[in-house]
């Protein structure tokens, strides 16, 4: 029998209890544990104060936790030689501001341990791969908000880390940004690397993440495939073109009908779609896609913080 693969990340039982004098214990992670599978993108989700920050900064050994143990590719990530694998972007990096882009990158290089002698045309290659080529000798500060955000992803991927967790990589992006590092972390993937991704942007999430966990008040409130958690039982999604109304037949079983530019969108029961499709194609409609009926990650985000207040089960 094969052995079974070693997780990317892994966190079990993580507690946080901070004390101070005079006050009362506050407890920022209550139990936490989550396993990211390696070759992944990994989604961590949760409102302001679910534990989420707390969570990755015991993970990487910046928060000494009260309990729990984290390990990253099957090593205590606590320890110095746990976390030589791994890059990290902070959600508000900041970089000494006299440097240059490529100063900047090039110091970090070494404190990671990159090899001198490549480190010139690695430093170069992830400015380009983040959209700062032409301001590689560009001292920061003249750097926007999001260029410096470019620059935290750019270090964070030196050396060419097995594992990258990203806290709010989006942050101060515009559109054009965000679609670039949507891009980048789908190619991190395609290449084999590990992608841990906490973000209140959930379009962003629903995009590229294979899996999420959502914490809630320092627990784990849901945590799954993102299309078993989103994808809705029974029903499917019909997108029609070409018809100025529905057939009688398909009608009667449709749901959630909507018209717009000539384009029918519509649910139906799973075990109506051949009807539903023979009834199109006889129309003179054309099918353009049948899928799985899912609601949004925000909707069901929204949805589940709402039991977990409540003590109930999603």
């Amino acid at each position: 029998m094969a052995e079974p693969e070693t997780a990317a990340i892994q966190v079990q039982g993580a507690r946080k209890v901070y004390k101070a004098i005079g006050k009362p214990p506050k407890v920022a992670v209550s139990d936490v544990s989550l396993t990211v599978e390696p070759g992944t993108i990994h989604g961590l989700l949760g409102p302001n104060g679910a534990g989420k920050t707390t969570t990755l900064k015991m993970l990487i050994g910046l928060v000494r936790p009260t309990q729990g143990r984290f390990t990253i590719l099957g090593q205590d990530s606590r320890q110095p030689r746990g976390r030589t694998a791994l890059g990290f972007l902070p959600e508000q990096p900041y970089f000494p501001t006299h440097l240059t882009a490529l100063q900047a990158l090039k110091f970090y290089g070494a404190l990671a341990g990159v090899r001198r002698e490549g480190l010139d045309g690695e430093a170069l290659s992830l400015l380009e791969k983040v959209g700062l080529a032409d301001a590689g000798r560009v001292e920061l500060t003249k750097f926007s908000r999001g260029m410096l955000q470019r620059l935290g992803i750019a270090q964070a991927l030196l050396g060419s880390p097995h594992v990258v967790i990203l806290d709010e990589p989006a942050s101060g992006l515009d559109p054009v940004g965000q679609r670039d590092i949507r891009n980048l972390m789908l190619q991190l993937r395609a290449d084999g690397t590990t992608v841990l991704l906490s973000s209140h942007q959930l379009s962003e999430v629903e995009a590229v993440c294979d899996r999420v966990t959502i914490l809630d008040r320092g627990t784990v409130a849901s945590e799954g495939h993102i299309d078993d958690l989103l994808n809705i039982a029974g029903q499917t999604s019909v997108k029609v073109r070409g018809l100025e109304r529905l057939p009688e037949r398909v009608a009667s079983l449709a749901e959630e009908v909507a018209f717009s530019g000539s384009v029918w969108v519509f649910s139906i029961p799973d075990d109506a779609v051949r009807t539903v499709v023979d009834a199109i194609d006889d129309a003179g409609g054309v099918v353009m896609a049948v899928q799985p009926k899912r609601e949004s990650l925000e909707d069901y985000f929204t949805r589940l913080l709402e039991h977990h207040a409540a003590g109930e089960v999603a």
